[in-house]
């Protein structure tokens, strides 16, 4: 049901964006007291908070004992590039695509990196490719969960467990929201800022055994710049997975990472997060369900994120309008709630169909969710009326 009677309740906490996501659940700035600023992050005080940082994310998202954890510039980006720069020749690749970000690490190796074989298997926004398509003896690189799309695969099933290439994993709006089958990945990457809502600019690089192997064995035939290189004479800098950075962290972020990944594990670590992030994207579809006027992006259940959920137009008026004439309507309905204080940041992606992309990750309170519905229903009539007054 759509109403014109402004709702009275409003979330405690309007941030619904995708990325930089809501702080957790009863920060305030006190939270980074400890932060060890003006210190050199090589003194001791710095690398130890750096190495309880890669043993916590060990510990929350129960990484493997022998796969390495290093923090890496340029957020989950900086992570993606020195993945693809470092490992990705040695065998020809398949590059698998279905959202904005996925289709971005395609243009990079085909043009950029310019390898001769690459297979890009992709779908449209919404869909998931054929999976069965994906040849495991060659590289593979994939978004876990997309996050301008809403689609994610539903498991590791997918990837056999004696494939001979190397999986490559953009998880960035997946951990610590989603069970990721480290066993089927070779490497896996994320930011802070996701579903633990911390500060961006920072990466985490997590590498398998195989992964280590092929950085040990195999040499690109392109030069790599400083900031991507993981190898010293053959062998891995293991440095870097100690803690031991590449260039200069900042340690105000790593504070509130520590601190985002101490309420991760007070609240029950992965299982509580995931249930958390549940929780919420079923108080959203149970919405769309009974909605005349939203529809999920994902069609298909078993393969719909539970973080960036992705909300498309079923009004029969709106539906009709032209990709211009939906994308106006979308950005008028986002305004009208950010003016009003109750919804920030939650419109589609801008390659993304038009429409709405509600975070639900670990860090938002499904009260707030719950509160935040009337006025979605509130904000769709006002502007469908402004529709119907212009035409």
């Amino acid at each position: 049901m759509t109403t014109h009677t402004k709702p009275g309740l409003r979330p405690a906490n309007p941030n619904f964006s995708s990325g930089p996501c809501a702080k957790r659940p009863g920060w305030s700035v006190e939270a980074l007291n400890a932060a060890a600023l003006g210190r050199s992050h090589r003194a001791k005080i710095g690398k130890a908070k750096l190495e309880q940082a890669i043993e916590l994310t060990r510990d929350i998202l129960q990484v493997p004992a022998g796969y390495r954890i290093g923090i890496v510039p340029a957020s989950d980006t900086g992570a993606v590039e020195m993945a693809l720069w470092s490992l990705l020749g040695e065998r020809g690749v398949d590059m698998v695509a279905w959202e904005s970000f996925g289709s971005g690490w395609v243009t990079d190796v085909v043009k950029q990196l310019k390898l001769a074989d690459v297979r890009k298997i992709e779908a449209g926004y919404g869909e998931l490719p054929d999976l069965t398509k994906i040849d495991f003896d060659r590289d593979v690189v994939f978004t876990w969960n997309g996050t301008t799309s809403g689609v994610r695969v539903p498991n590791g099933d997918f990837i056999p467990a004696d494939r001979r290439g190397l999986t490559v994993c953009d998880a960035t709006s997946a951990a610590f929201a989603q069970r990721l089958d480290f066993e089927k990945l070779d490497v896996v990457t994320f930011s802070w800022q996701k579903v633990l809502g911390g500060e961006g600019a920072h990466g985490m690089l997590i590498l398998s055994p195989r992964a280590v192997e092929r950085l040990e064995t195999y040499k690109p035939s392109w030069p790599l710049p400083k900031i991507f290189r993981l190898t010293s004479g053959g062998k891995l800098i293991e440095g870097i997975f100690k803690g031991e950075t590449i260039n200069t962290p900042s340690m105000l972020c790593v504070e509130d990472y520590l601190d985002a990944l101490n309420w991760a594990k007070s609240t029950g670590g992965l299982d509580a997060l995931i249930a958390r992030a549940d929780a919420n994207a079923a108080v959203l579809d149970r919405f769309v369900g009974k909605s005349s006027w939203l529809g999920h992006l994902a069609g298909q259940p078993a393969t719909r994120s539970n973080t960036s959920v992705c909300l498309s137009f079923t009004d029969p008026d709106v539906s009709a309008l032209d990709a211009d004439g939906q994308a106006a309507f979308a950005k008028g309905l986002v305004s009208v709630l950010d003016k009003e204080g109750v919804a920030y940041d939650i419109g589609a992606y801008r390659d993304a169909p038009p429409g709405l992309r509600i975070w639900c990750g670990a860090t938002v309170e499904t009260s707030d969710l719950e509160a935040l519905l009337p006025w979605l229903d509130w904000a769709f009539a006002a502007q469908k009326a402004s529709l119907k007054a212009a035409a």
